[in-house]
C-alpha cells in the first residue's frame, strides 16, 4: 500500500474510544487518519451508525482501512452488507479488535437492534482480533466471526476486551496486526491485478 494514500479510518464503540484509548492514540499517530463520530455514543441505533461510517468513506475517494473495535466491528459488518459496490471497492483492509457479540445472552440493552449479526463475507481481506477472557465475545464466538467474515483470526492470551480497561492504552503491539493486514490486502491485490 506504499504506492498509494491510504486513509485510516477509526471507528469506536460502544460509548467511544476516550482519550487513552489505544484507538485514540493510534488516531493521533497514524497518517491521513479519520475518526468516525457518532451522534449518540450511549444509545447506539444500527442506522444512525451505519450512516455515519457511509458518509464519512464516501466524503474522499482514497483507499481505506477501517480500524474498528467492539461495536465497530459489527456496525462494519452491517456496513459491507448493505454498501454500494463503488464504496466497497475504496475499503483495502479492515482491522476488527475485540467484536461484541451482540447475539449473546449477557448483551447490554443499548447494543441489541445491531443483532442480528451480518453472516456475509466481507469482500475485502480482513484481520480479527480476539481475547480468551472477552466477556463481549468469547474466543469461540470470535473464531466463529472470522469464519463468517472471511476474516484471519487471531486470539491473544488475557487480553480482555482490548481496552483501556484491560491496559491497551498505546497498543504499539497492535501495529504490528495493521501491518500484517496491509501486507494480506497488498498480496491479495497483486494475485487479482
Amino acid at each position: 500500500m506504499s504506492s498509494e494514500l491510504v486513509r485510516y479510518l477509526i471507528i469506536p464503540g460502544w460509548q467511544g474510544s476516550g482519550p487513552d484509548h489505544w484507538q485514540s492514540h493510534w488516531h493521533r499517530t497514524l497518517p491521513n487518519a479519520t475518526r468516525v463520530e457518532q451522534r449518540d455514543w450511549l444509545w447506539p441505533q444500527l442506522p444512525d451508525w451505519v450512516q455515519a461510517l457511509d458518509r464519512e468513506i464516501s466524503i474522499d475517494d482514497r483507499p481505506v482501512v477501517l480500524i474498528a473495535h467492539s461495536l465497530g466491528c459489527i456496525t462494519v459488518a452491517h456496513w459491507a452488507a448493505q454498501a454500494s459496490a463503488r464504496s466497497l471497492l475504496q475499503i483495502r483492509a479492515a482491522l476488527l479488535v475485540a467484536p461484541a457479540d451482540v447475539e449473546r445472552a449477557t448483551c447490554p440493552l443499548p447494543l441489541r437492534n445491531f443483532a442480528p449479526i451480518p453472516r456475509t463475507a466481507l469482500p475485502f481481506p480482513s484481520l480479527l482480533i480476539g481475547s480468551d477472557n472477552d466477556r463481549a465475545a468469547s474466543a469461540e464466538r470470535a473464531v466463529e466471526l472470522a469464519n463468517v467474515w472471511g476474516s484471519t483470526a487471531v486470539i491473544l492470551g488475557g487480553a480482555g476486551h482490548i481496552n483501556t480497561d484491560t491496559g491497551f492504552h498505546r497498543w504499539d503491539e497492535g501495529f504490528g496486526f495493521l501491518y500484517r493486514l496491509q501486507h494480506i490486502a497488498v498480496q491479495r491485490r497483486r494475485r487479482s491485478a
